[in-house]
C-alpha cells in the first residue's frame, strides 16, 4: 500500500477551507454590487444614489417610509413672538378661569348658601368614634358616641360606649367600671374642681336604653352635677374593661354654657321680602354682642336644600334673627315646597379668653314649615355687594388685559 506524502495531505486539508472562504469573499462582494430598494444607479455615473421620491398615490416598495416634510424655519423675531402669544394665550385662560370661578361662587349671599357646600353642617354635631381599648390590646376596639357637643342650661346629655373586634367588628363583652367628669385640661383654670364621679351601666334604666345589649350608657346633666357656675370644655375620662381582664380608656370633651346669653321665643315671622324668602326668628337677647347662628333647610320631601347662617351685632331686649333663602337659590334649585327650617344654633362670640363664645340653647329639629309659592315670586338676580363688585372688576381688568395683549401680538405678526 502506497503512502500519500506528508506535504499533499496538508494540502488536501486546507482545500476545503480555502475554497469556503472564497465562497463568502464572492458573496459579499456580490451583495456589496447589488443595489438595494432605496438605491438606483444615477444617470452618468456608476455611482450609488437615493432614489427620487416616488409621486403622490404610487405605490412604495417594502420597507420605505412616508417623505419626511421640512418643518418651516422660523427667524428669531418670530420665534420670539410665537413664545409671548403662547405666554398670553395661557395669561388670558387663567384669567377667565378666575373670573368665571368667582362670578359662579358668589352667585348667592353668604346668609344663603347650597347646603352641599357645607357637608359637616348637614346636621348638628352628634360625633362617633372608633378607637383602640390600648396598645396592648390590639384587637378589642371602642365604639364611642355622644348625643351633642354642645350643652346649654338645664340639658343632659349621653354617652355610650361599647367594645368591638377590631378587624371583624363583632360586638364583644366588656364593663365601664370607673367614669369621672371635670375640667378639660387645657382650660384655663383647670384643676380648681373637684371631679365629679359618673355611672355607666347596661341595665336598661337611668337613660340605657336596652339591657345586655353591650352598650354602656351614661347621663350627664352638668347644671346639677356640680358645674352649674362652669362655662366652657368639660371632659369625662372612663376606664373599660374587657375579656381576658385587658383594659383601658378613652374620654368625651363637651362644651358647656350654664347661662345662656340669649334665649329663641319659639316664634318665626315669614314673608317675601326683596325677591328672597326671609325668615325672622323671635329671640330674647340677654347679654348684647356680635352673635353667629346657623340652620338648615329641607325640601318637602326631606332632602337638605339650603344652609342659612347670620353673624352681626344684637343688642339687649326682644329681637329677630334675621335668616333668608336667596330667589336665585330658589330658581335654580327648585325645591318642592312647603321648605321646612330645622336645627337652628348659635352663640355669643367673644373676643377674647377662652372659650370663646357662649351657647344659645339650640332649637333641635322642625322649627318651621313655610308656606307654598311659586317660584314667579322670586328674583333670578345675583346677589351683589360692593366688595364682589370690585373683586369682578379686578378679574375682569386681568382679561381684558390679556386679551390686549394677544390681539397686539397678532396685528405685529400680520404681513
Amino acid at each position: 500500500m502506497k503512502h500519500t506524502p506528508r506535504r499533499n495531505r496538508w494540502f488536501l486539508l486546507l482545500l476545503p477551507l480555502v475554497l469556503g472562504i472564497g465562497g463568502v469573499l464572492l458573496s459579499l462582494t456580490l451583495f456589496r454590487s447589488t443595489p438595494g430598494p432605496d438605491e438606483v444607479p444615477s444617470r452618468g455615473s456608476s455611482s450609488v444614489a437615493r432614489a427620487e421620491a416616488p409621486p403622490p398615490g404610487a405605490p412604495r416598495a417594502p420597507g420605505v417610509g412616508p417623505p419626511r416634510v421640512q418643518a418651516p424655519v422660523l427667524s428669531a423675531a418670530e420665534a420670539e413672538r410665537e413664545a409671548e402669544r403662547a405666554l398670553w394665550r395661557e395669561r388670558l385662560e387663567r384669567a377667565r378661569f378666575s373670573l368665571d370661578s368667582y362670578r359662579s361662587s358668589t352667585r348667592y349671599p353668604p346668609e344663603s348658601r347650597p347646603i352641599e357646600e357645607h357637608p359637616d353642617q348637614v346636621y348638628p354635631a352628634s360625633p362617633e368614634r372608633r378607637q383602640p381599648l390600648g396598645k396592648e390590646q390590639g384587637d378589642i376596639a371602642l365604639r364611642l358616641k355622644q348625643e351633642k357637643v354642645f350643652v346649654v342650661g338645664e340639658e343632659v346629655v349621653r354617652f355610650f360606649v361599647g367594645c368591638e373586634n377590631r378587624h371583624t367588628g363583632q360586638p364583644l363583652s366588656c364593663e365601664v367600671h370607673s367614669a369621672t367628669a371635670h375640667e378639660a385640661p387645657h382650660m384655663e383654670l383647670a384643676g380648681q374642681m373637684a371631679p365629679m364621679p359618673l355611672t355607666f351601666n347596661d341595665s336598661g334604666h337611668s337613660g340605657d336604653d336596652v339591657a345586655g345589649d353591650g352598650q354602656w350608657t351614661a347621663s350627664f346633666q352638668p347644671a346639677r352635677q356640680g358645674f352649674a357656675m362652669f362655662e366652657g370644655t368639660l371632659r369625662v375620662d372612663f376606664r373599660v374593661r374587657a375579656q381576658n381582664n385587658a383594659e383601658g380608656g378613652a374620654f368625651f370633651d363637651i362644651l358647656f354654657t350654664a347661662a345662656p346669653p340669649a334665649t329663641f321665643t319659639g316664634k318665626v315671622r315669614e314673608v317675601v321680602e326683596g325677591g328672597h324668602l326671609r325668615l325672622y326668628l323671635g329671640l330674647q337677647v340677654r347679654k348684647a354682642g356680635r352673635y353667629v347662628f346657623a340652620a338648615r333647610v329641607d325640601d318637602e320631601a326631606g332632602v337638605p336644600f339650603a344652609y342659612l347662617n347670620f353673624n352681626d351685632e344684637l343688642q339687649a331686649g326682644p329681637r329677630e334673627v334675621p335668616l333668608y333663602i336667596s330667589g336665585l337659590q330658589l330658581h335654580d334649585k327648585n325645591p318642592d315646597f312647603p321648605l321646612r327650617l330645622r336645627d337652628v344654633d348659635g352663640f355669643l362670640l367673644h373676643e377674647r379668653g377662652d372659650p370663646d363664645r357662649s351657647l344659645v340653647k339650640a332649637l333641635p329639629g322642625l322649627v318651621h314649615t313655610t308656606g307654598v309659592y311659586t317660584l314667579d315670586r322670586f328674583s333670578r338676580d345675583e346677589w351683589t355687594s360692593e366688595e364682589r363688585a370690585r373683586y369682578l372688576a379686578e378679574f375682569g381688568k386681568d382679561v381684558a388685559e390679556a386679551q390686549q395683549h394677544l390681539d397686539a401680538l397678532a396685528g405685529a405678526g400680520a404681513p
